[in-house]
């Protein structure tokens, strides 16, 4: 790309909403300017430590990305598109994640495990995107990153096929977890907890039948995985019964139904931090009154 086509297709993404900023040499993002370097300027409003930083350069990668056409055409930008040898874009700021298939085992594993969605070339893989945002996290099994929040990709053309709802399957795989450990080992253990009734869940629309119906259908997912993905399927199980609780003015007990999921996972080796973790992240996924 020259010069003149970087910037044209920067302000083309930018008027469709997606916010962009150049790559130098290497496909990286400009350097930090001396006021930037080492964050001693507090760092962007937008990032993870939120600060005042205002600098009309392309500083902080991802969190440098703009729609706004009059920086993307200001001289710092101007100065910085003279070397930039491709466009990026926040995939978080334009409401869409990117799986980023490094190899061909990945495509083959995303062509079984994700939904079909809007598919671009990589030079190595794939990217599949999903509409709607999510945490970012690199190597969440061989060969696959996921980009949303707090984290840029390299434009490589709009690609083919229909953007897809961002799915579970995509969100559960930031959750870690380790498999199994070994016959006696133990992982964690969980203090006595209190039992889900009808006293805690007085906003509940529910049976109790129907809701220890759904519950056990999830911890016997749960308990069934013995050597690996309890605490995916202790995301997913989550996420169900936070749905099924959509409706209801609440409070509907849900985080003492999260603490039975818990131990269902940890009971199968799931470390407690992992299983905790994949339960809260599965009952916030639906919007809700609160447990």
């Amino acid at each position: 790309m020259t010069t003149t086509e970087t910037q044209h297709a920067a302000l083309t993404l930018a008027a469709a909403g997606i916010p962009v900023l150049p790559l130098r040499q290497g496909k990286a993002p400009f350097g930090n300017c001396p006021s930037c370097k080492n964050s001693a300027c507090g760092d962007r409003p937008n990032m993870l430590a939120a600060g005042p930083c205002q600098c009309p350069a392309p500083c902080h990668g991802w969190a440098a990305a703009t729609t706004d056409r009059h920086t993307l055409t200001s001289p710092p930008w101007t100065a910085a598109w003279r070397q930039a040898e491709a466009v990026a874009y926040h995939p978080g700021g334009a409401d869409l994640t990117v799986v980023d298939l490094d190899n061909e085992a990945a495509i083959a594993w995303a062509r079984e495990a994700l939904p079909a969605t809007r598919t671009v070339p990589t030079t190595r893989g794939e990217h599949w995107i999903y509409q709607g945002t999510m945490r970012s996290a690199n190597s969440v099994r061989p060969g696959v990153d996921i980009k949303s929040l707090m984290q840029y990709a390299r434009w490589l053309g709009p690609g083919t096929g229909t953007t897809s709802a961002l799915p579970d399957a995509v969100r559960a795989l930031v959750v870690k977890e380790d498999t199994t450990p070994a016959a006696g080992e133990v992982v964690s253990s969980l203090p006595a907890r209190a039992a889900w009734d009808r006293t805690v869940a007085t906003g509940c629309r529910h049976t109790e039948r129907f809701v220890r119906t759904g519950l056990e259908r999830g911890l016997a997912l749960v308990r069934s995985r013995t050597e690996s993905g309890a605490g995916s399927q202790a995301f997913g199980a989550a996420r169900f019964l936070a749905a099924q609780h959509k409706s209801c003015p609440g409070p509907c007990g849900l985080a003492l139904l999260g603490e039975e999921i818990v131990a269902a996972a940890v009971g199968v080796g799931v470390p407690e931090s992992y299983a905790r973790r994949a339960v809260t992240n599965g009952l916030e996924t639906t919007v809700r009154h609160a447990a």
